[in-house]
Formats: structure tokens, sequence, C-alpha cells
């Protein structure tokens, strides 16, 4: 995927994302404007609604007051007798004691007829023990009928909260609930919502501009793969394919020792591609994880003592060299011969080949507690620090442009990390660019 193409879609993305912000802040303001005024209607609503109880229960209890100063011939000043202790609690002042009953019964009659649909409570106060006496809760039912509630309910008028002289009683309504039927504002807040919604596109926007990067990258390191292959096989093939030419060339079969030469090449040559189809399809086996270990006890010290004679024999006109520093008191681990002295020579093959000057290898060797270390340093070119987490990646090679002057598929150390790993092992790289890396390789003792 080309860089445009991941620009465009990254821009794509974010408009697409502030586009859907942009809508969900517009209809959550929508919708907190239409929730403000549904509000200030029912508070007006409300407000009507207690200011038409308030005046029809004290137009009630002044009927009522005048029906009982008609009773007992009461010829006092009505002005003040009724009063409004609460939005739901109300006193009535007379000057004769009554009974209980024939008071519920006045009331319920003027209730009936004014439309005050509530249940209530009657507080009759006796100025001779001085006590409040309380008659049950009286429920309103349907068709404007009052019926006293079951002895279980029990329900206390509240005091009123200053000293009454003479006779007086109470009406107190428990349910009268004069509130808006909606939620306020502050009880949730839909900023919340566009909080969490702005969180989940800004997580699946990362992920998926992660997916792209990655994608990209594996892009890349495939071309790069096909390049590195069709450089690997296209020298061995070219080569092979001009000694066949000189083999068929007319004079050819009258020299003997051209004859020879050339078919060695060919032979030499196609044992390197057959390396080279086989070391891509041994890494794909081990990559589906068909690696199957012949586990023995091996000798680290002696695995080294080898690899460093055959490297500096083959080194002989380039002046490569090996510096064994071997510390470790117990040498042996278990493990796979052929697979772990393959790692070793990877490891030696990458130091020298990555090196501009005469290399230069030190190996150390000691333990810890759990493990067998090895440790290969060399004086080699370094890596970047940008690089130094995909080099155990299938096919990765380090960025070179369009150089090839090193040779490889990218295989090397995916297959040294993979057989490490196999033996319940780790592989730990430090590194300074232009002046050498070194590798760590732990083995469980």
């Amino acid at each position: 995927m080309k860089v445009r193409t991941i620009n465009t879609v990254i821009i794509l993305a974010i408009i697409s994302m502030i586009s859907i912000l942009i809508i969900q802040i517009s209809w959550i303001r929508k919708t907190q404007s239409m929730q403000e005024e549904n509000l200030a209607i029912q508070k007006k609503q409300v407000e009507l609604n207690k200011d038409h109880f308030t005046n029809q229960t004290l137009s009630s209890l002044q009927n009522v007051r005048r029906i009982i100063s008609k009773q007992t011939a009461d010829s006092t000043d009505q002005y003040g007798a009724v009063q409004q202790i609460r939005d739901n609690y109300f006193l009535v002042e007379i000057s004769e004691e009554l009974q209980l009953f024939y008071l519920e019964t006045i009331l319920k009659r003027e209730f009936y007829h004014n439309k005050i649909n509530f249940d209530f409570q009657v507080g009759m106060y006796d100025c001779f023990s001085e006590k409040m006496v309380y008659s049950d809760l009286i429920l309103y039912k349907n068709q404007g009928a009052f019926q006293n509630a079951p002895k279980s309910v029990k329900i206390v008028s509240p005091p009123l909260g200053k000293k009454m002289d003479g006779h007086y009683f109470t009406i107190f309504f428990p349910n009268t609930d004069f509130k808006p039927i909606i939620f306020s504002s502050n009880s949730f807040s839909p900023w919340i919502y566009v909080v969490v919604i702005a969180l989940l596109i800004l997580v699946f926007f990362l992920f998926t501009i992660n997916v792209i990067v990655k994608q990209k990258r594996l892009s890349e390191v495939k071309n790069d793969f096909i390049n590195n292959m069709t450089h690997e096989l296209k020298t061995p093939i070219s080569t092979i394919g001009l000694s066949a030419e000189m083999l068929m060339r007319p004079n050819s079969s009258e020299d003997p020792q051209k004859i020879q030469r050339y078919a060695t090449i060919i032979y030499k040559e196609n044992k390197r591609l057959e390396n080279q189809v086989e070391k891509v399809l041994n890494v794909a086996k081990l990559d589906k994880e068909q690696i199957v270990l012949k586990l023995e006890n091996i000798d680290i010290h002696e695995i080294l003592k080898d690899i460093k004679e055959n490297f500096e024999f083959s080194q002989e006109f380039r002046g490569g060299k090996i510096q064994l520093n071997l510390m470790a008191e117990n040498t042996e681990i278990s493990g796979d011969l052929v697979h772990v002295t393959n790692v070793l020579y990877n490891l030696i093959e990458n130091a020298s080949k990555y090196c501009e000057k005469d290399p230069l290898i030190i190996i150390r060797t000691r333990t810890d507690k759990k493990n067998f270390l090895i440790e290969i340093e060399d004086n080699g070119i370094g890596i970047q620090k940008e690089n130094i987490d995909h080099i155990f990646e299938k096919f990765y090679r380090v960025p070179t442009g369009n150089l090839h002057n090193v040779k490889g598929f990218g295989l090397g150390l995916f297959y040294v990390k993979l057989i490490i790993e196999a033996h319940n092992g780790k592989i730990e790289v430090q590194s300074n660019l232009s002046s050498g890396t070194t590798f760590t390789c732990f083995f469980p003792l």
C-alpha cells in the first residue's frame, strides 16, 4: 500500500470521526434544548396544579369552618382561621370541640364537591389532654369516593412547629407530589455518551491505522524478500547457464580439464540453489511449529571451538578472528545438536557478513542459576534502534535501499529465535550503529 493511499485513508477516517462527533453533539444539544423546554412547561403546569390544589383546599376548609360555626352557633370572626402550614399541610381553628367522625364526614363531602382527589389524615387537638388525636388515613378511591385505610397502614402527620391555644384541627395530604415527571438535566449527562462514543471511535481508528501500517510493513518486507530471492537465485542460474553454454561449444570436448571445471561449477551452483530452496522450505515448516528436537546432552564449548576453527580457516584470506572467553563452569545443556550448532553458525555468519572491516568476533560464555548464556559480540556496522524490534521477523532485512551487497532471505535470525524458544530459551540483542552488535542467547541448564 502506497504512502499516499495510507494518508488518504487516515484523512478520510479523521473527517468521518469529526463528522460523527459533530452530529452527536448537535443531536445532544437539540435534545437538551427540548428537555429544558419540556421541563419548563412541566414546572409551569406543576405550579398551576399546586396553586389550584391550594385554592380548592382553602376554599373547602373555609366551607367546613362555616358549617361547624353554624352547628355550634359560633359568631367569632373567621378571618385567619384557616392557615396553610406547608404545601400539603393545613390548620383550621375552631371554638368548640368536635367529634372526629363528624369532622371526617364533613371533610369528605367538601373534598368531593371541590374535586380534591388525594388521600388525607385528620388531626384533632384536645385542649383538655393537650394531645393530638389522629384519624386513620382516608383513601381516595375512584368516582370521588373516600374510605378509611386498613389499621395496618400507619401514618402520622408532621408536627406544627408552633404552640397553639384553643381548639383546632389539621389536614395532612401525604401523597401530593408536585414535581416534574422527567429527570432534571443534572441526573444524567449526555456528554458522557459523547465521550464514550468518541473513545470507541478513537480506539477503532488507532487499531485500523495500526493494522494498515503493519500491512504496509509486511508488504515492504515481502517485496524486499522477493528482491533478495531474485538476486540470490539469479546468480547461480546465470552461472549454470553460462557453464552449460561453454560445454555446448564444439571445441569444449577437446579439453577434459575445462569439462571438469564447468561440471564442477554447475554442480556447486546447483547445490547452492538446492540449499537456498531447502532453507525457505525448512523455515516454512518451522513456522508451522513442526519442530522436532532430538534432545541430548551437548557440550557448548566443544561446539564453539569447532566453529572457531572452521571460521578462521574460511577467513584465512580476509583476516577474520574469533576470540573465545569461555567462563561457564557447567558446559553442557540439553538440546538438539544440529539446531543449536546451526544457531551459533548463523549468528557468527551474520557477524562476519555485516562487517566492513576485518571481522573480530568475541564469544563469551557464563552461567547463572537457571541459564547457560552465550554472548556473541562483533565489530560490524550495527543496527539502528528502529530496526532492532523487527530483525527476528521472517523475511525481514534491515533496509539498505536497492543495494544487495549482503546475501540472504531474511530467514537466519528468524530461525535462530525460533530454535532458541523451542529450547525454552530466549535471545536478546544490543547494538550501536557503526560500533557493533551483541547477541545474548539464554539456554536453560
